[in-house]
């Protein structure tokens, strides 16, 4: 990274737990404030791809063949994406998890940061996780130094929550009149329980589409609260934050559910995932003037009811203030890459529970072209 720490374009690439495609945003950034939003765009994955990404689920690193085929597969598809982003100096590549255990000290995110590094022929930060989670850290989640940046930048004076609905749901408490994201009492966050993965598998398991769009299905139902109270008696609930999922933490739900016509069990399934951040209010500081919400499930109008139903406080998608939740976690990870690179945090104790604030993220260099007029110039990176 350029010490002077001025701004620089940066691209981040986030592909989450819903296995969909990977987002892929510009920003301009100093690591520590936001000075520009650039371009977006997103790249959904082929069904081979997806199939490829859902049957390496689970594994570890080294422990089968099919991972070679998972690296490469991931390098391929984010190289293309970055090739509409030709002006951008950094490459923040969050990697697709295929495995999380921060309490066996372990987490997988598959990929190749030194492949895509060479063939993009830039600097790529990537496996964002591992450091915090040797340094006693959940590893997860990671956008909240992002988010309190955000609510900095938008002049807020409340302390608010941003809660993205992904395949998991997390959830970032802000104080932004708190200056730095590393100082105590900036920032609470953790995963609040399934988000989107419970009713994107039963769509698939049914044969009905890989969401439920709109929450048009759950809509339509009515859901088991007697099966939601005994999900939410998991000992996951009761332990305080900061804490992280795996993504098949709940899997066991669905065959709760599979006596169920679609419509109640996906209102039972949305209704869950409402309940599990209902409930994550007493883990937190105080509770949220608002709450912003980002990822898909911000578009399942069936969810959105249920989170205004079940909190005692304002649900609104990003877009209310200007954000795009679509893209708010590929900003994120431009915005963390550019961080490593200065030597900043990218989580705190407040964010993972690491034992002390961590600049996670392994640094990967592309090899130097003989005779390249620009070779002094990547070297500042």
């Amino acid at each position: 990274m350029d010490m002077t720490g001025e701004p620089i374009w940066a691209l981040g690439m986030m592909s989450g737990t819903s296995m969909d495609g990977i987002d892929a945003a510009a920003l301009l950034t100093d690591g520590e404030g936001i000075q520009g939003f650039g371009p977006k765009r997103f790249a959904p994955y082929e069904p081979a791809e997806r199939d490829l990404l859902r049957r390496a689920q689970g594994l570890w690193q080294g422990a089968d063949p099919l991972l070679r085929e998972v690296d490469a597969t991931l390098v391929a598809a984010h190289e293309a994406l970055a090739g509409y982003f030709p002006t951008t100096a950094l490459i923040g590549f969050h990697g697709q998890t295929l495995a999380h255990d921060p309490a066996g000290f372990r987490t997988h995110q598959a990929g190749d940061g030194a492949a895509l590094a060479k063939s993009l022929g830039k600097p790529v930060v990537w496996d964002f996780r591992s450091a915090d989670i040797a340094s006693g850290g959940e590893g997860a989640p990671l956008v909240p130094f992002f988010h309190h940046a955000c609510a900095r930048m938008l002049g807020m004076d409340q302390v608010v929550a941003f809660l993205n609905l992904g395949g998991v749901g997390n959830v970032t408490w802000v104080d932004p009149l708190v200056t730095r994201p590393e100082t105590p009492g900036a920032l609470c966050a953790f995963d609040t329980g399934p988000g989107n993965a419970l009713i994107d598998d039963l769509m698939e398991t049914r044969g009905v589409g890989a969401m439920d769009e709109g929450g048009s299905a759950a809509l339509a139902g009515r859901p088991d609260e007697a099966l939601i109270a005994k999900v939410l008696e998991d000992p996951y609930f009761a332990r305080p934050a900061p804490k992280s999922l795996d993504r098949n933490h709940f899997a066991w739900v669905l065959e709760r559910v599979a006596h169920m016509d679609l419509a109640d069990a996906a209102a039972t399934l949305t209704a869950l995932s409402a309940e599990c951040v209902a409930a994550s209010v007493r883990h937190m500081p105080e509770p949220p003037s608002r709450w912003l919400v980002c990822g898909g499930g911000r578009k399942n109008r069936a969810l959105m009811a249920a989170l205004t139903a079940r909190s005692n406080a304002e649900v609104v998608p990003v877009e209310a203030v200007s954000l795009d939740g679509d893209f708010l976690e590929a900003q994120a990870f431009a915005y963390l890459a550019v961080r490593v690179m200065r030597g900043l945090p990218t989580s705190a104790p407040g964010t993972t529970g690491a034992r002390l604030p961590v600049s996670g993220g392994r640094i990967h260099r592309p090899a130097p072209v003989p005779g390249d007029p620009l070779a002094a110039v990547r070297r500042v990176f």
